[in-house]
């Protein structure tokens, strides 16, 4: 009798999933795996043996035979007096008293599971909630291809055979090897010690079962995906022998993070600096706001350094920033400088001190900072964490950055105008977010000036080749060197120059990071009250500072004795018609080294095409170099960013 009380609700569940799909336009049944992909027979196959595996991932049957005796949720749908019925209210009643303990039979296709035989057990199982069931498992392998998902199952591949875990998925790829990098393992050391593998097993099961009590169903990406963000957060040590209630307790301040994550990781861009509240009346705001910092309570703002000041071109731009930051705000903003917070270990120790010192505000100027910066963030919510990057989105941590490809192209320009022979020689720092934004707007500003000039790319980041030889070797007159000035010693190749017939350098125009003015503005924000004012544009998704000439960050300095006038006058009007936003490179017809990326009549691109651009412009001689070209520095830094490089192809 409490077998036939269990079916009615059961198929009660069935017809219930049943109506909601048909409402919602979607197949009401079980899905079969021979009508999903009926070149089965023809794909690899191999066998996993007989294991427990996660009855979530059981979601259809190979063949039609029963697909339609079962809902969507593998609940019954046949009459209670049927021969299914009565051979359902068995088994449960048999699970109950004994537990089914026959394998089932079952086709393992993209991380999913298909039941050849036992589906009424596997409805039994999943109607009684259990999270396992016993299954003789064929794996059925897809060829490879570009298809995200296939890239993913690919990847999934080698971290099963390292540890046997199937429940742990990723919607994402990269995530398993993020994970593995989590746990300080590799893929190619075989299986991985059965003591870390039931270390993982426990850990994401509690996790599990905090995310789910927290809400997280709810949300469009797997259980996998919330647990990699929590690592990031924590790092993966924190899960070890911890339970699932304080876990969601952890979970708490990184829902944001999450959120952020299953909206896509978009990024809401702040173009211009706002620097006052919305919706305020000014005069009652004069009256009532009183300011939060003043001499006896100064706004503290710690600088946290990858590199050192005396020895890296951009550490010494940022450090010449904090000083004139200090020389704005006399008495009213401290400011102080930690070198060196590379390292986690580095970085934690200057948070703390950082921390122990008041600091409310803390900028780190390196995309390789990120994760640690996102931890302590995390750890301090007290603190406002910002870092010098373009491409991550994260909640805790806002992201500033420049519009570089502004004055790049400006200086395209004035090189074509003073480039005899057509040919300009491009050195550019890393193939990372935004940079090849830089290089596209020259090579576009140059072909404005000169439809014949040529801009021949080379890196300072490869292994095997060194800029200043290229240069020489192909005997370049007009060069775009390194942006910045190196601190530890005068030298004059920086920024656009030109090499005269007696090796001398003269120095033409360079682009300027005003670092100063950037923090001055975002400092200003905070001493207003605000700097909550764009939280509601970026809900659910990151908030990037990506402001540009208009607001004073970005700007071309002319070496004025060495250019024509004429040049002076174009750079002064292009510069008057970026500002006011009449202009923009990336705007009316491009074309890359092989194709059309946009036609004539198609809106500019985007702030995030901008960014996420790996396709050179058509008059550019070279290439976007692969991971393995670059020095081990190098491929820290372009790693750290997690733009993927071009393989091959340079269009998008």
């Amino acid at each position: 009798m409490a077998g036939a009380e269990e079916y009615a609700k059961a198929r009660k569940l069935a017809t219930k999933e049943q109506h909601k799909a048909l409402s919602q336009g979607r197949y009401p049944y079980l899905h079969a795996l021979d009508d999903m992909i009926s070149s089965r027979t023809t794909m690899k196959e191999e066998s996993v043996g007989t294991r427990e595996i996660p009855l979530a991932q059981v979601v259809g049957t190979v063949t039609k035979g029963r697909q339609e005796s079962f809902a969507r949720n593998f609940m019954p749908l046949h009459p209670i007096d049927s021969e299914f019925a009565s051979k359902w209210i068995s088994l449960i009643e048999y699970q109950m008293e004994e537990g089914i303990s026959d394998a089932i039979t079952c086709i393992e296709f993209m991380g999913k599971f298909y039941v050849m035989e036992g589906n009424k057990r596997v409805s039994v199982l999943k109607y009684l909630e259990q999270p396992t069931i016993l299954a003789t498992v064929t794996r059925v392998i897809p060829p490879e291809s570009d298809d995200p998902e296939v890239v993913i199952y690919y990847e999934f591949l080698k971290f099963f055979r390292c540890t046997g875990i199937y429940n742990i998925t990723f919607t994402r790829p990269g995530s398993y090897d993020k994970l593995a990098e989590a746990l300080g393992l590799s893929y190619d050391d075989g299986k991985w010690d059965e003591d870390i593998i039931m270390d993982l097993k426990s850990a994401f099961l509690n996790f599990s079962k905090a995310y789910e009590a927290g809400g997280g169903k709810a949300l469009s990406i797997s259980a996998g995906d919330a647990f990699l963000i929590y690592i990031e957060s924590y790092k993966y040590e924190s899960l070890i022998n911890t339970p699932a209630d304080e876990i969601k307790k952890n979970l708490g301040p990184i829902w944001q993070e999450i959120r952020i994550f299953a909206n896509g990781n978009q990024i809401t861009f702040s173009e211009e600096p706002q620097l006052h509240k919305k919706n305020t009346i000014p005069i009652i705001d004069t009256l009532f706001d009183k300011p939060a910092y003043n001499e006896q309570h100064p706004l503290k703002v710690g600088f946290l350094y990858a590199g050192f000041s005396d020895t890296s071109r951009w550490v010494n731009g940022h450090e010449m920033g904090r000083l004139y930051l200090e020389s704005v705000y006399p008495g009213v903003v401290e400011t102080f400088a930690i070198e060196g917070a590379a390292d986690d270990e580095e970085f934690d120790e200057a948070v703390e001190k950082a921390a122990a010192a008041g600091a409310e505000l803390i900028f780190t100027t390196s995309p390789i900072q990120m994760e640690s910066a996102l931890r302590a963030a995390v750890a301090h919510p007290e603190i406002k964490f910002m870092n010098c990057s373009v491409h991550f989105s994260h909640g805790a941590v806002r992201t500033y950055y420049g519009r570089m490809y502004e004055a790049k192209f400006m200086l395209g320009a004035v090189a074509a105008s003073l480039a005899p022979d057509h040919r300009i020689a491009y050195v550019s720092t890393y193939p990372i977010c935004g940079n090849i934004a830089n290089i596209n707007a020259f090579a576009i500003g140059a072909s404005l000036v000169d439809p014949k000039a040529k801009i021949h790319l080379t890196w300072s980041c490869l292994k095997d080749e060194y800029w200043r030889e290229y240069v020489r070797e192909n005997n370049f007159r007009i060069v775009s060197g390194p942006d910045l000035i190196s601190p530890k010693k005068l030298d004059n190749e920086y920024g656009l120059y030109e090499i005269l017939d007696d090796g001398q350098i003269k120095n033409i125009a360079f682009a300027e990071w005003k670092w100063g003015k950037y923090y001055e503005l975002i400092v200003k924000a905070i001493l207003n009250n605000a700097w909550d004012a764009e939280t509601g544009d970026a809900k659910d998704s990151a908030l990037n500072y990506w402001w540009g000439m208009t607001s004073g960050v970005i700007d071309v300095n002319l070496c004025a004795d060495n250019i024509p006038y004429s040049t002076r006058k174009l750079i002064d009007g292009l510069r008057r018609c970026i500002t006011a936003d009449s202009v923009n490179p990336f705007e009316g017809e491009l074309r890359s080294q092989t194709s059309i990326i946009k036609e004539m009549d198609t809106p500019r691109l985007s702030n995030s095409d901008i960014i996420n651009m790996n396709w050179l412009n058509d008059n550019i001689e070279g290439s976007i170099p692969s991971f393995d070209e670059l020095t081990e520095t190098a491929q820290k830094t372009v790693k750290a960013n997690g733009i993927p490089l071009s393989s091959g192809s340079n269009d998008q």
